[in-house]
């Protein structure tokens, strides 16, 4: 099993920094917040992805994809009643596709919560029909390149749109793109109250990526989180790709957080 870490977490520190910290402790990725490098990624010169992409080499890590992909910048939206909106929310992920594609990242996480809330007074039906036409769309890009949108069923108090691993499936075989697959999320899977490996193992098919953290939003082992029916499903189905830890909240000492949060996926997927 790979372990990488989200770069949000370490506020206040280079790209350079983190990729220094990170491959020191152990981790063999890291999974980029397009919104910690600049507001508007189509700003973000060839020669600055470059960089990038060299730093993280440099430290023996990989970029193993993208996340939180719509924070930035304002007016976001792929289900807005306004056609332009969608429109411009399309073609940014588009873009983003294509930074991926050049900081040699694989998976483009979706779950952007704010930005996917169906509006007031839409039919469910009329949303989920919006969403599989936008995400075919990118989808198509995505598949040109090499890259894969990994859609991310989210709690109930994040967004009201896609909740559970069977509404993701139901959108995944909707869109029905190879390159449009599914992330599950530890925190998230906690709000269906079902067990985790009934979760993971009705999202086999389609599992591309896997958020490590835990049911308070910490790094994984810090919370309630039952991590040994999560590593025994996921050995059961096959799972080889990276469990990436996504710190939800704030924390005043980011470092020792991604130490423990390693150290408890070391032993635990030993």
């Amino acid at each position: 099993m790979k372990f990488s870490i989200c770069n949000e977490l370490f506020k206040n520190m280079s790209f350079e920094e983190i990729c220094s910290t990170v491959s020191t402790i152990g981790y063999r990725g890291v999974e980029i917040a397009p919104f910690t490098l600049c507001e508007d990624v189509r700003k973000l010169g060839r020669r600055s992805r470059v960089e990038l992409r060299e730093t993280v080499e440099r430290y023996g890590l990989e970029i193993v994809g993208l996340h939180w992909l719509l924070v930035t910048p304002p007016g976001l939206h792929i289900l807005s009643t306004d056609a332009k909106v969608r429109e411009f929310t399309k073609d940014y992920l588009i873009e983003l596709v294509k930074l991926n594609y050049d900081l040699g990242g694989k998976v483009l996480v979706f779950g952007s919560p704010k930005q996917r809330n169906i509006p007031k007074d839409m039919p469910r039906e009329k949303a989920f029909e919006l969403a599989v036409n936008l995400f075919r769309e990118v989808s198509k890009v995505a598949e040109d390149l090499g890259c894969i949108i990994a859609f991310e069923p989210l709690a109930r108090h994040l967004t009201n749109f896609i909740n559970t691993v069977d509404e993701g499936v139901d959108l995944i075989e909707a869109v029905n793109m190879p390159s449009f697959m599914l992330i599950l999320d530890v925190y998230s899977m906690s709000d269906e109250n079902r067990p985790y490996s009934e979760i993971i193992k009705r999202g086999k098919k389609y599992l591309c990526h896997f958020h490590a953290n835990d049911t308070n939003g910490l790094g994984p082992g810090m919370g309630n989180a039952d991590y040994s029916d999560i590593a025994k499903a996921l050995r059961e189905i096959g799972y080889n790709g990276y469990l990436s830890v996504e710190i939800l909240k704030p924390v005043e000492k980011p470092i020792d957080v991604a130490k423990k949060s390693y150290i408890f996926l070391q032993k635990i997927f030993k």
